[in-house]
């Protein structure tokens, strides 16, 4: 059946907010969870956290960042037009209980799928500490959500183009030092940042779990595409995660294995622009 779109907005350069009619998957979804989707009946599949659901109305969110031809697709629909194929929830909901003081850490694009489970935390009972952060001020998404369910919001950009100049992990290391101390906390980002803030909770025992959900390709474990090392185990990031102990995470093969297709994914996307590829 096909899912129509009820809203659309854009969040940033390349950037986009879509509100989809979904209710049997908002019913059922649960922070940390993703789906599987093809905007057109040719199109590839690829999953995407949901970024967040209305009850009231059978909506869910998804924040899409055009980096190749299915997601440029994605991302070009209005509202009134309709996704071919969305199913889920998926993958395994986040560890959400009353731990006391939780750190949410988001950068870039990934503070969508954090908005959710920092919503899901604060409603646990939690303390809320939002950390978010970009490159740069044009590129900071979700600054009012996040604040809506934080008790305390830290924003910062690499090139101190808004608020303050640092990274995430320079703000976490200044509010651990602070109290209330910080009792578990949630990375979701790029890969250096997520193995940068573990590093950090790693020096002082805080429990972390990072969401790998971008090495994702094909959503059921078949493909193998997005196995990753967590301690001494072999792990599959959609049918096992996507979130995993960022402590026992072998950060650095999962970088390498994001850039197993960048030279597959510029080609295609490259075609696409010059009219090579059917719509």
């Amino acid at each position: 059946m096909p899912y129509s779109i009820v809203e659309k907005s854009c969040l940033a350069e390349n950037v986009v907010s879509l509100w989809i009619e979904a209710p049997q998957i908002v019913k059922k979804r649960k922070a940390g969870q993703f789906i599987i989707l093809r905007p057109a009946e040719h199109s590839e599949r690829i999953p995407l956290t949901i970024a967040g659901v209305r009850p009231q109305d059978g909506t869910l969110r998804l924040i899409v960042q055009t980096v190749g031809k299915t997601t440029r697709d994605l991302a070009a629909l209005e509202p009134g037009e309709f996704v071919r194929d969305l199913a889920g929830p998926l993958g395994h909901p986040t560890p959400v209980k009353q731990y006391g003081t939780v750190a949410c850490v988001g950068g870039g694009i990934g503070v969508a799928p954090l908005l959710p489970i920092a919503q899901a935390m604060k409603d646990a009972g939690n303390y809320v500490v939002s950390i978010i952060g970009a490159r740069t001020k044009a590129l900071l998404i979700l600054e009012d959500d996040m604040r809506a369910v934080s008790d305390e919001l830290l924003v910062t950009t690499d090139d101190g183009s808004y608020v303050r100049k640092g990274f995430v992990t320079d703000v976490l290391t200044e509010r651990m030092a602070r109290s209330p101390q910080i009792d578990f906390a949630v990375a979701i980002g790029p890969v250096p940042m997520m193995k940068a803030v573990a590093q950090v909770t790693r020096t002082a025992n805080i429990p972390t779990i990072a969401s790998l959900n971008t090495v994702m390709i094909d959503g059921t474990g078949m493909c193998g595409g997005c196995r990753v090392t967590v301690g001494s185990a072999v792990k599959y990031t959609c049918v096992d995660g996507p979130e995993f102990d960022a402590h026992q995470v072998d950060f650095d093969e999962l970088q390498r294995r994001l850039g197993m297709y960048r030279e597959h994914e510029l080609h295609q996307l490259e075609a696409c622009k010059i009219g090579l590829l059917n719509a």
